[in-house]
């Protein structure tokens, strides 16, 4: 039998088929044959973007937490007594020049305090602020524990003495404290505005003036303990790692419970797994 010999019907459904076939051939494209790479063969993408997202020294929390406070403090040290740019001593001359000598208020002893009233206030108005009560309460404890030992430990190590006579002038505690909680006001509630802030450290300022209008302090005395004060609230945050009521990042937890069936006896199975 030859092809001339098939019926039409048969003739016309090879030819179709034909057809059909050679279309779609023409419509699909041509594989592409993958090039074999040599060039990123052996390369660790992984390591290189940790690599270019690791910030540089001046740019860590570290140097931005110290920073501010290890200049104030340094420029205090450098004015004690007489030395330095603009002493103590000058400032003390003028101070008595502006406000006279003798005299004295106690409105520092309760204005140091003055900024974490501030803060309650606002937290009692129903503004949020940066942590909840629990890790603010925290920060707060941790931050002066750091003031009070590294502010009494200094002062008795230098033992100078004050403008009025007694002992243990520097650093400032009372500017310290004013200064620590001005510190933590304006971490807290800075995303809400930075007019909070500005006040806590206006506050915090009156305190060092007051103290030594007061006689109390040098102008060393008080720019260094704004910087201990400083320092130790940004230690209190830098060193508060563990969230309380919050699940660190990252981690995750499951809890299966499955039948147990074994030896006759029947159960359940509890599987808890941390991820």
């Amino acid at each position: 039998m030859t092809l001339f010999s098939l019926p039409k019907s048969w003739l016309v459904t090879l030819l179709l088929t034909y057809c059909l076939g050679t279309a779609q051939a023409q419509q699909l494209p041509p594989l592409a044959t993958p090039a074999a790479d040599t060039l990123h063969k052996y390369e660790r993408p992984t390591a290189e973007v940790a690599a270019v997202d690791k910030k540089g020294f001046f740019q860590s929390k570290g140097f931005r937490a110290t920073i501010v406070p290890a200049v104030l403090i340094g420029y205090g040290i450098s004015t004690i007594n007489g030395n330095g740019f603009y002493s103590s001593y000058d400032a003390k001359h003028d101070i008595n020049r502006l406000f006279g000598p003798g005299r004295h208020t106690y409105v520092d002893n309760y204005l140091q305090f003055a900024p974490y009233l501030e803060l309650g206030g606002v937290l009692l108005a129903g503004v949020e602020s940066r942590n909840d009560r629990v890790n603010l309460g925290l920060v707060i404890l941790k931050s002066e524990a750091f003031m009070l030992a590294s502010v009494f430990a200094v002062k008795n190590l230098t033992n100078i003495t004050r403008p009025d006579g007694t002992a243990t002038a520097f650093p400032s505690g009372h500017t310290a404290q004013a200064f620590l909680a001005a510190s933590i006001v304006h971490t807290e509630l800075r995303d809400k505005s930075q007019w909070y802030g500005i006040g806590a450290y206006a506050i915090a300022t009156s305190v060092g003036v007051l103290r030594m209008v007061n006689d109390k302090h040098w102008q060393s005395d008080v720019v260094a303990g704004a910087g201990f004060g400083i320092l130790s609230a940004h230690l209190g945050y830098l060193t508060h790692r563990y969230r309380w009521g919050h699940k660190p990042a990252g981690t995750a937890s499951s809890l299966r419970v499955a039948p147990l069936y074994y030896a006759g006896a029947t159960g359940l199975t509890l599987n808890w797994q941390l991820r």
